[in-house]
């Protein structure tokens, strides 16, 4: 398999985006990009995808089943070779990592 050069890792990665833009908090209204809870998504020249993520709190009633969605999701975009999902709780969430839209979706702005 050839190697990616950094114009189609910058493609993967926007298409990653509307991946997790089309993926939705079930407790909030609001997509998990939006939400900040995507931290990272690092594409190899391989295609392999590591997705570093939080959620809202860690007794998130989605703990199970979130990250499972995130990693299949981003598994399925043409180009990723793998996609994995690391959950991190440093640092913790919090509603300053949201963006100025998700915030006006809440009717915090």
């Amino acid at each position: 398999m050839k190697e990616l050069n950094n114009e189609e890792i910058q493609a993967l990665g926007e298409e990653l985006v509307k991946v997790f833009k089309s993926i939705y908090d079930p407790e909030i209204p609001v997509d998990i990009y939006e939400l900040g809870l995507i931290y990272d998504a690092h594409v190899s020249t391989e295609g392999e995808v590591k997705i570093l993520m939080t959620l809202t709190t860690p007794n998130c009633p989605v703990a199970e089943s979130l990250p499972s969605e995130v990693e299949e999701k981003a598994g399925e975009v043409e180009g990723i070779t793998k996609a994995s999902v690391q959950l991190t709780f440093d640092p913790p969430w919090s509603q300053d990592l949201m963006s100025e839209e998700a915030k006006f979706e809440l009717g915090l702005l």
